[in-house]
């Protein structure tokens, strides 16, 4: 197929959009075959099936890549308890938070979770979404965590979309185990990662450090089982206080750091060093009413690579729009529209191990966003708008 009549933002470098006016795109398959300006298309794609964009908007397709779509029940509840000042640590003390849906999830057929998580699925493709990681961690029993991780990879059948799943075993500890961490991550936790793995359910590995779930020696044990079994880890990290997660991503040389809103300096010089992505969440943020915002100035003096997510969950971020996402980081974190924009694309594959998806250049995977917008900046600038026209997916419009 050849797209033509196009303004695209190429995102070659992470400098600057790379905006090509009345542009050209040629996809084969599933891969980019040459983006340019139309006058310098090359003379062999020009009998190419054409699609003539109006002078549409064309970005890179968005990856969301920090999710637990895949639950049972709700906790609106719990909102209400927040909003008469509860905290997200006094909820979680008092038996709420993760462990609350932990029994609607276990008690849920595979069935039932998949039809569930497609309402919330369908949300983030009608807003451009490709490639969507789905996060295990509400089972928090073997049968219940394969259970999570299968239904994840069922998704994938259901829609055009690609899945990538993360073993989240470490994410809370369930009332069985209550006072006993150390003994769920070795009984449980760990036995369930091989079997997951044996059934070709994982794609990584991720923890949940902080005081209400598990230390860093714990997410240790965690972090080496799956490099013995080499499959790359990622980690919830800083998000309510510090106590070394970012440090510890960074020493496993972990994919991405997650939420980060306790992330130092020298936290952002040890993930430049190791090539981690900071993933940052403002969902959760806006959803807890936290005032420690990520060091986005850290971030961006060392180079560290800024990924955006909504971290869709029960809990913590409600959200399936990316592009609100995009408002969030800029509105809440002072992020650029650029820095946004890439955040949900180039840096979001990153963040997943994805090295040919979120930017529009040869080689490239061939899933892109085509808007009915003039500027990428107005992908962040507006709040509850879809300006989505069409979507390409695996070359496919």
């Amino acid at each position: 197929m050849l797209l033509t009549n196009a303004h695209i933002a190429t995102l070659q470098s992470n400098d600057s959009f790379g905006l090509i006016a009345d542009g050209a795109i040629a996809l084969e398959g599933e891969q980019v075959a040459w983006v340019g300006a139309a006058k310098n298309l090359p003379a062999g794609y020009n009998t190419l099936p054409t699609q003539d964009l109006g002078g549409r908007l064309v970005t890179p397709a968005f990856t969301d890549c920090h999710t637990h779509v895949v639950f049972g029940g709700n906790r609106a509840a719990e909102f209400e308890l927040r909003l008469n000042g509860a905290s997200y640590e006094e909820v979680a003390r008092a038996g709420g938070g993760i462990v609350s849906t932990v029994t609607a999830t276990r008690n849920a057929s595979e069935a039932d979770l998949l039809t569930d998580a497609l309402t919330r699925v369908d949300a983030l493709i009608a807003e451009g979404v490709t490639l969507i990681e789905v996060k295990s961690g509400y089972g928090l029993d073997r049968d219940s965590e394969l259970k999570m991780l299968r239904v994840a990879r069922a998704i994938a059948q259901a829609r055009p979309v690609d899945i990538r799943t993360s073993y989240l075993g470490a994410h809370a500890t369930p009332p069985e185990y209550k006072d006993r961490p150390d003994a769920y991550i070795d009984e449980v936790c760990i036995p369930t990662l091989h079997a997951a793995h044996a059934e070709g359910l994982v794609d990584a590995v991720d923890g949940f450090c902080e005081g209400i779930a598990f230390d860093t020696t714990q997410i240790s044990r965690v972090f080496d089982a799956a490099v013995a079994l080499g499959i790359p880890v990622k980690l919830h990290a800083e998000q309510l206080s510090n106590i070394g997660g970012t440090q510890l991503a960074a020493r496993y040389n972990a994919l991405s750091a997650d939420h980060v809103e306790y992330a130092t300096e020298a936290d952002a010089q040890a993930l430049a060093a190791s090539g981690t992505v900071a993933t940052v969440l403002p969902g959760a943020f806006y959803t807890l009413r936290e005032t420690q915002s990520p060091p986005i100035a850290a971030f961006r003096k060392h180079g560290v690579p800024i990924a955006l997510a909504t971290d869709c969950n029960p809990g913590s971020s409600p959200l399936t729009s990316p592009l609100l996402t995009m408002n969030m980081a800029c509105t809440l974190f002072r992020m650029t529209p650029l820095e946004a924009l890439l955040g949900i694309t180039a840096h979001a594959a990153a963040a997943l191990g994805e090295v040919t998806r979120g930017r529009i250049t040869a080689g490239a995977h061939a899933d892109l966003n085509i808007w009915n917008a003039a500027h990428p900046a107005e992908l962040a600038y507006r709040i509850g708008f879809n300006p989505l026209h069409a979507r390409i997916f695996k070359g496919a419009l």
